[in-house]
């Protein structure tokens, strides 16, 4: 028992971690974020929920300056403020940032919000332990692959997610009449504004798949609808 005494306390640490980092989170979030209150993003999420057939989409403006949107532990919808000034100043369109809001709701849908959470907390259990297994067979270097090998387990874990939300994006945005262009319209957006950055390092090391196979994986999926639809 007293072998299995430091797993067993990684394990209590990692869920005593989640548990912060999702109250961590919920505090931030309602201290920095007001409700999303702009007419043409209210048409493009008004046209998400009859196709969803739910009274409404109700997304959140996070009051900081990175691009980018998450789906809360919650399960509410945030938008950064420096994504939607993207959109006042028309780098970005209505549908585009459609895409966005249903790429986050895909997240929620499928559970990838939660799961994070946990997942999170469970790799720090995971390194934990073979840290200590790694560090009495390679002494100096043990911590340094554990800790390697868990960044590729979540970056891993982290591409899988991207890809189902980006089908179910798709999916939503086909239903709504939206379409599919806008979401690889905005790839392509993002990619340019990060300097594409997604080429630089090798695509296994990126907690978010290449552009380039993110389009190709909505192309896919369009070739298979209209082949089912003939």
């Amino acid at each position: 028992m007293i072998r299995f005494t430091p797993i067993l306390l990684a394990v209590l640490y990692a869920f005593i971690m989640y548990r912060f980092s999702v109250w961590r989170t919920t505090r931030e979030l309602d201290a920095q974020s007001t409700e999303l209150a702009d007419p043409l993003l209210k048409n493009m999420t008004d046209r998400m929920a009859r196709a969803l057939d739910i009274p409404r989409v109700r997304v959140h403006i996070y009051e900081i300056d990175p691009v980018n949107g998450l789906a809360a532990p919650d399960g509410r919808i945030f938008i950064t403020r420096g994504f939607y000034r993207k959109f006042q100043t028309g780098e970005v369109t209505a549908d585009e940032m459609a895409s966005v809001i249903a790429h986050e709701l895909g997240h929620v849908a499928l559970g990838h919000s939660r799961r994070r959470m946990i997942d999170f907390s469970g790799q720090n259990a995971l390194r934990t332990a073979l840290a200590m297994v790694l560090s009495r067979v390679l002494p100096g270097i043990g911590a340094w692959i554990a800790s390697g090998l868990t960044r590729l387990l979540a970056a891993r874990l982290s591409r899988g997610d991207e890809y189902e939300a980006d089908a179910y994006a798709a999916a939503l945005l086909t239903k709504a009449g939206i379409g599919t262009a806008p979401q690889k319209s905005l790839f392509t957006k993002l990619d340019a504004l990060t300097q594409g950055a997604g080429g630089v390092m090798p695509a296994w090391l990126l907690s978010h798949p290449k552009t380039s196979e993110r389009i190709a994986a909505i192309e896919k999926l369009e070739t298979r609808w209209q082949n089912a639809a003939k």
